[in-house]
């Protein structure tokens, strides 16, 4: 399927502001971009750079006064996500050096914290995909997924105790859980043609059988649809934008993900 996504954002800047923003994706093997356009205003100079997790960032200085940044992408993408139920656990050992990394804790993902209870939720579910598909289940029915949470900013210890949050937030918890029973897991950042409400969008990956698959505990079940902007341990690394300096004043954003007829 063919999307359109749009992520505008703007802020009031008090004096000079280094900015690093991750709001372009990239084309790879579940994803083509097939146009996109990025603009500044007002105009300033911008460098990109692909970060440790191949992510595009965009490096700048924000002027004082209003600033804003616009974005969109036609991206065609798959309507519908691979599922493998009894796709074998792999083996530390078996494991591809670049994967190893996402078996460590990290800063929103304490995952030395729930061998208990991740082995308690998984209990007789067969090693692999199927223990994943368990503990996104157990996510969505014991985390009340609320857009307009009160909470920010919590680690998945901090989520399991509150059981509320956002999307990041479930998929955090899923993550640690994942990661404590020697399941490599990463988030990802994007859009999902459909939220409701509509903005940008956070579930997470789990690698058994041999490659990546996607779980989102947001959602009543597999959902394509999905955008990629950028992916890393948690959301610390796939952050839209990480301002640097004072406080801003005001930060507003429009998300949209449309549906666009015809094929390339």
């Amino acid at each position: 399927m063919l999307l359109r996504t749009r992520c505008n954002l703007s802020f009031i800047v008090a004096e000079p502001t280094p900015f690093i923003l991750i709001l372009r994706p990239r084309s790879d093997a579940n994803q083509w971009v097939a146009h996109q356009s990025y603009n500044l205003a007002p105009g300033v100079p911008a460098v990109e750079f692909a970060d440790a997790y191949g992510n595009l960032c965009q490096r700048l200085v924000a002027p004082p006064g209003a600033f804003s940044i616009y974005t969109s992408a036609d991206v065609m993408t798959a309507a519908t996500i691979a599922i493998a139920p009894g796709a074998p656990f792999v083996d530390v050992q078996h494991l591809p050096d670049e994967v190893l990394t996402y078996l460590l804790p990290s800063r929103y993902c304490e995952s030395e914290l729930f061998l208990d209870m991740a082995t308690e939720i998984v209990a007789g579910a067969a090693p692999g995909y199927d223990q994943v598909a368990r503990i996104t289940e157990w996510v969505r029915d014991s985390v009340r997924f609320n857009p307009a949470s009160p909470y920010s900013h919590m680690a998945a210890s901090d989520v399991n105790e509150r059981r509320e949050g956002v999307c990041r937030d479930l998929a955090h918890l899923g993550i640690a859980l994942c990661r404590s029973l020697c399941i490599p897991a990463r988030i990802v950042a994007g859009y999902l043609h459909g939220l409701q409400p509509m903005d940008l969008h956070a579930w997470f990956e789990a690698y058994v059988g041999g490659r990546w698959y996607t779980f989102d505990p947001t959602q009543a079940g597999p959902r394509g649809g999905r955008v990629t902007i950028a992916r890393g341990h948690d959301a610390a690394n796939v952050a839209i934008f990480s301002q640097f300096g004072p406080p801003l004043e005001r930060q507003d954003m429009e998300v949209s993900v449309d549906l666009l007829d015809g094929a390339l």
